[in-house]
């Protein structure tokens, strides 16, 4: 069986702007590769209204368990301005040791490796006991509705059993080798809109300034102590991202003022409990100011850790051998798509070094694709001795 080589299955990949939801042609070039060296595809398009459909892909190669699976996603965000680049971002380039393009580093390279290092272990390994698939999503940049999360629920109607995924994020701050990711904490979005009474600012008397009202709320909000962490997690956190009074005139007090919020908590808390809380802290205030709300929530995703196993500890040993460093067991971040995967089996994230995602000239290190291939091999041939 000929194997692939990750450095031209990496610039294959970025050529396509797969734009977040765009597939650009990619899944089915992915499925190409996959079912050259055996895996039985099948790529899943979801639809819901008011979102744009994605397409997503679900390979196996084998039908014994255990089933070890890897996950990514082959969308990527936009490039900005492209006369900030130095290249074209869909052209790939090799400039002082690093592959540059759009997806180089979120994830594309990621995913060669994993699919190179599959391609070199089949091909020294032809009857292994267990399956190896593959879970790609093109919708995990944007809403993440028809992505990931709708993949898991087909497996999961479908009874498909995966026994332990990978997720190939870009996991390591600065260098390959430094950081494992086992969970990560939630996310709780929430848009406030406080009614008050439109009038005349020289006669306050007769009107009710929402804008008192909601300076008061997000003061409260801004010095609750949440909790201070625990052992896996940082302190639950919330930051105001925007505020908003939407007032044309310098002599009106305003009828509304609105208020954007996210909080990134930790497994001491769930969206429910937290909602609960803040409701009540809305509710005492506009009580007091004779005014309303109104609250809208968005939960992207909740507080998890997959308490570390025997899988857990042999990927960090894998890792400490070829890049010399013992990676950290580690939460924090934003938030990715295991927060879907971790409800059917347990899993971990390991990949690049983040540095460079999401920016212009975004780069992957030739020798971190190199090494990063071998250590997916190298779980592959430990996970199923």
């Amino acid at each position: 069986m000929k194997t692939l080589n990750e450095l031209q299955l990496a610039k294959e990949l970025i050529r396509f702007p797969s734009i977040t939801p765009v597939d650009a042609g990619i899944m089915k070039f992915l499925e190409k590769k996959l079912k050259r060296l055996g895996f039985k595809t099948k790529i899943l398009e979801f639809k819901e209204r008011g979102f744009k459909p994605v397409k997503n892909l679900y390979a196996r190669f084998g039908s014994k368990s255990p089933n070890f699976c890897y996950a990514g996603h082959l969308d990527v965000v936009p490039p900005g301005n492209i006369r900030d680049w130095t290249i074209n971002p869909f052209k790939p380039s090799i400039k002082r040791g690093h592959l540059i393009g759009r997806g180089a580093n979120d994830m594309k390279s990621s995913i060669a490796a994993f699919v190179s290092a599959v391609s070199k272990f089949l091909s020294k390994n032809k009857k292994f006991n267990g399956s190896i698939s593959l879970l790609i999503t093109g919708d995990e940049e944007g809403d993440a509705v028809n992505g990931t999360k709708k993949v898991v629920e087909f497996l999961r109607k479908k009874r498909e059993k995966i026994n332990f995924c990978l997720v190939g994020e870009p996991t390591n701050p600065n260098v390959l080798g430094e950081m494992i990711k086992i969970g990560r904490r939630g996310s709780l979005t929430g848009k406030l809109i406080i009614f008050g009474l439109q009038g005349h600012v020289a006669y306050p008397s007769r009107a009710n300034n929402p804008s008192t009202t909601i300076v008061n709320i997000l003061k409260e909000l801004k010095e609750i102590k949440f909790d201070k962490g625990t052992k896996d997690f940082q302190p639950t956190n919330l930051e105001v991202t925007k505020i908003n009074i939407n007032n044309t005139a310098d002599n009106v007090i305003p009828a509304t003022a609105e208020a954007t919020f996210n909080i990134r908590f930790n497994n001491k808390h769930s969206s429910n409990s937290l909602k609960k809380k803040l409701n009540k802290i809305f509710r005492v205030i506009t009580k007091k100011h004779k005014s309303k709300f109104k609250i809208e929530y968005r939960v992207s995703g909740e507080a998890f850790l997959t308490k570390p196993n025997k899988t857990t500890f042999m990927i960090q040993n894998i890792i400490k051998k070829i890049t010399k460093l013992k990676p950290k067991l580690s939460t924090t971040g934003g938030t990715s798509d295991l927060r879907f995967i971790r409800t059917i089996c347990p899993g971990l994230e390991f990949g690049l070094v983040g540095k460079t995602m999401h920016k212009v000239d975004e780069a992957v290190s030739l020798r971190d694709l190199k090494n990063l291939t071998k250590i997916y091999e190298n779980v592959l041939k430990n996970y199923f001795k």
